[in-house]
């Protein structure tokens, strides 16, 4: 039987579960889960992604919970594993994402509906675009300064939309220095706008740092959004990469 009344404790995902058109189905949601707008201030907020409160659960007494490997605890998703059906996903690459699309929609009685969501993704991003051939350092936090390493969605989109990783040697999420970055000699440094919420301000001080690079704020969700916003994801690194080629010719 179709689950009745789901938790997402993922952003991404919960997104994707009003795309799928479960807007009755899905009760519980966290305070970051902010997309589709409209829709969101209607469920009830369980606390953060790594903070569930266990109590406000228990209240919406659901029959299954959406999680991910990286965005929430492991104590605390083991824990709801013992009272609830947790299903856990962990997103590296392009065809991870589009896996998990599919592996949702069966869960929650929207095969069809989510197989032709994936394909969509599929026929927009698998073309690989020209390559601009550009070293990306893609910052995500700030005091200290973190990076996108290897072995993340991000890294395997910012491969996906034509460009490649200044940081290819290390894994995750490494804490860097000035002095990294300049070693790395980007040509690009895109700021992404979450999970830090980098400015203007943040794009004249990484220029300073890094007088060599092109300094950019980038939109986080189109990179590291694994669910139905990859629908956008195309046009967005096309308008991207546009931009850049405008302003270097």
């Amino acid at each position: 039987m179709n689950p009745k009344r789901i938790i997402s404790l993922v952003p991404s995902q919960t997104e994707l579960l009003f795309d799928l058109g479960l807007d009755d189905e899905l009760v519980g949601i966290t305070k970051f889960c902010v997309h589709p707008t409209d829709k969101v201030k209607y469920k009830a907020v369980i606390g953060g992604t790594k903070t569930v409160n266990l109590n406000l659960v228990k209240a919406l007494n659901p029959d299954l919970i959406i999680a991910n490997k990286e965005e929430n605890t492991r104590e605390q998703v083991e824990e709801l594993q013992q009272l609830y059906p947790v299903h856990v996903t962990d997103m590296r690459t392009l065809p991870d994402a589009l896996n998990m699309i599919r592996e949702v929609g069966t869960l929650v009685g929207k095969r069809l509906k989510a197989e032709t969501m994936a394909q969509q993704i599929e026929h927009d991003l698998a073309p690989p675009p020209v390559a601009l051939h550009l070293d990306v350092a893609y910052l995500i936090w700030r005091k200290p300064y973190m990076v996108a390493a290897n072995d993340t969605f991000i890294h395997a989109m910012l491969d996906v939309a034509g460009f490649k990783n200044a940081f290819p040697n290390q894994t995750r999420y490494p804490v860097v220095t000035p002095d990294d970055v300049q070693s790395a000699q980007p040509d690009l440094i895109f700021l992404s706008s979450e999970p830090y919420p980098f400015t203007e301000k943040h794009r004249t001080e990484l220029q300073t740092i890094c007088p060599s690079a092109r300094v950019m704020l980038v939109d986080g969700e189109m990179f590291s959004w694994y669910g139905s916003r990859l629908l956008r994801a195309s046009d967005y690194f096309r308008n991207l990469r546009n931009e850049i080629a405008r302003h270097d010719s």
